[in-house]
């Protein structure tokens, strides 16, 4: 499931260039591309959070909540591989948000319970409460990490292996691949080298109108960017109706 490239770029370029409006080169459809398909993925969380407060409905195909969720789901990752380093650091996979972390343990998993850094000492001293390969906590730490990875500590130090962790995977990066036209220097596409949008197919409208909201500035024609917002916020009425 995903949202061809080439075809979005299209339907730009087919408004963009309506009555000789100006051109959108590749470098900038990718780059507007990129911050279109950004701006769509974060705004799930943020209509989840609201639409989650309102009453829903029996009828999975209209429920908002379950839509989200629907176009959420593509980026889930289930018991991916914790990175072990060190001592009892870690470092966690490349991630939008984190859910939660496991220890498998005797064919089981285990949820290892995220503490905050002031607790570990108290934690770690008290009997009852002490760390263990059945009752595992992890904090976030700064060490063990680099290239801008997120790192965690998991205690007890005995584990050094078997950590697993679920969470939001963020968007690939998009790019609308093309090589150079040796006769007429133009750009043709290469569909080889693209990468397309990661979003649900539903989308591709919201990605056109998003992208040409952008192209609307660097074209210096507010008719693209007011064309744009005002086909934006009909959708906008229409999902709160």
């Amino acid at each position: 499931m995903a949202v061809n490239i080439d075809t979005v770029y299209q339907r730009v370029l087919a408004i963009a260039n309506k009555e000789q409006r100006g051109y959108l080169t590749p470098q900038e459809f990718n780059l507007y591309a990129n911050q279109a398909q950004m701006d769509i993925f974060e705004q799930y969380f943020y209509d989840l959070n609201a639409f989650s407060r309102l009453p829903g409905n029996d009828y999975t195909y209209s429920d908002q909540v379950d839509i989200l969720q629907e176009k959420i789901d593509i980026f889930e990752r289930f018991r991916q591989a914790v990175t072990y380093v060190s001592g009892n650091d870690f470092t966690l996979p490349n991630h939008y948000r984190m859910g939660e972390l496991f220890y498998k343990y005797k064919g089981g998993y285990i949820e290892i319970e995220k503490i905050n850094q002031n607790e570990v000492h108290h934690i770690e001293n008290s009997p009852l409460t002490a760390p263990s390969p059945t009752r595992p906590v992890y904090v976030r730490s700064q060490g063990g990490a680099s290239n801008g990875e997120v790192a965690i500590k998991v205690f007890p130090v005995s584990i050094v292996n078997n950590v697993y962790c679920n969470y939001i995977a963020n968007p690939v990066s998009v790019n609308w691949a093309y090589v150079i036209n040796a006769t007429n220097g133009k750009a043709l596409y290469n569909s080889n080298l693209a990468r397309h949008f990661e979003l649900h197919d539903s989308e591709e409208t919201e990605l056109v109108i998003k992208i040409l909201e952008l192209a609307g500035i660097t074209l210096k024609d507010p008719q693209v960017y007011q064309v744009a917002a005002t086909e934006e916020a009909q959708n906008v009425q229409q999902e709160n109706k």
